[in-house]
């Protein structure tokens, strides 16, 4: 289990009230302590609320949630004195863990701090378990078959899927070269008839780079081919971008914001190569990333439509 973060919040004005200010003597920071995540248990977690300001914090409140669905008591903490500049306030709450669930799991904690003049929340992830190597380990869908072995692919779930031939023609062969929305990617290292994509299912992997943004490559099973990636940064922030793809044929090219990047007639089916009458495609799209960070790990969508063959940062 590994601390990922401790992230302090500057103040939040409330409404009609004048806050400390944070520029002439600091911020209110939160911070969370780290919390027992081998449950089932019941695990006392400390809040400290530091008081950075130039002038004294009252009618202090602070708050704590966990996961949805974890219990938490007491909801509330207040704090009967006022707490002086440079000072901290301490409160403990009883967080009742689950059993842990198996696989990598990444729980984010909330601590929020109201006070006469403004509110200041911290927030806190951790992580259990151990995350894929690497987006082929996450791999669990045929998406490309051979026209004379058709019988194990299965991109759309109707037992259909790209044709290898087809995608060679246009260039694109495994491990081959993918430049798209000025990343440069690799196509899967796969043989035709195995396991070549991840069909969206949370998984988080292992994903190392700097850049300006998050290019995904990939396909859509179904029209509404959409959902979230969280980006874990090497110092333990993160970050979400929602991006889609379009249905692998018979939807505008643009639909989500994506760009057609391969393009090819016909597909393979159970009964064989057909459908050359129409354009089946794989597109790019992007998420934005904070560029002055380095991308540590990435947690797919839990969209199963959605079907990501390679990822690169530009």
């Amino acid at each position: 289990m590994k601390l990922l973060a401790k992230v302090c919040a500057a103040v939040v004005l409330a409404a009609g009230l004048t806050a400390p200010q944070a520029s002439a003597a600091g911020q209110v920071e939160v911070g969370i302590s780290t919390v027992d995540l081998a449950g089932p248990v019941i695990s006392t977690v400390k809040v400290t609320v530091k008081n950075n300001t130039s002038v004294r914090l009252s009618k202090l409140a602070v708050s704590f949630r966990g996961p949805v669905g974890w219990t938490v008591a007491p909801e509330v903490r207040t704090v009967k004195d006022a707490v002086r500049p440079g000072a901290s306030a301490v409160v403990d709450f009883q967080l009742r863990v689950p059993a842990p669930r198996a696989g990598f799991t990444i729980r984010t904690f909330t601590a929020t701090a109201s006070y006469a003049g403004g509110e200041a929340v911290g927030t806190s992830s951790q992580r259990s378990g151990t995350p894929l190597p690497n987006l082929a380990a996450a791999f669990n869908n045929v998406g490309v078959t051979n026209e004379s072995a058709t019988a194990p692919g299965n991109f759309d779930g109707e037992g259909n899927s790209f044709s290898a031939q087809r995608l060679a023609a246009a260039g694109v062969t495994p491990g081959a070269t993918v430049s798209a929305l000025g990343a440069t990617l690799k196509w899967p290292d796969a043989q035709p008839g195995t396991k070549d994509n991840a069909a969206g299912g949370g998984q988080t992997i292992q994903f190392a780079g700097q850049g300006q943004r998050l290019v995904l490559l990939g396909s859509g099973a179904g029209q509404a081919a959409v959902g979230t990636v969280t980006i874990w940064y090497a110092d333990g922030t993160s970050s979400t971008g929602s991006f889609g793809f379009p249905n692998w044929s018979f939807q505008d090219a643009g639909a989500h914001g994506a760009t057609q990047v391969i393009s090819m007639p016909g597909r393979n089916t159970p009964g064989g190569y057909a459908n050359a009458e129409y354009q089946y495609r794989v597109f790019a799209n992007s998420v934005p990333l904070d560029p002055a960070k380095t991308v540590e790990l990435i947690t797919l969508p839990s969209t199963g439509s959605l079907h990501l063959f390679a990822a690169a940062v530009a």
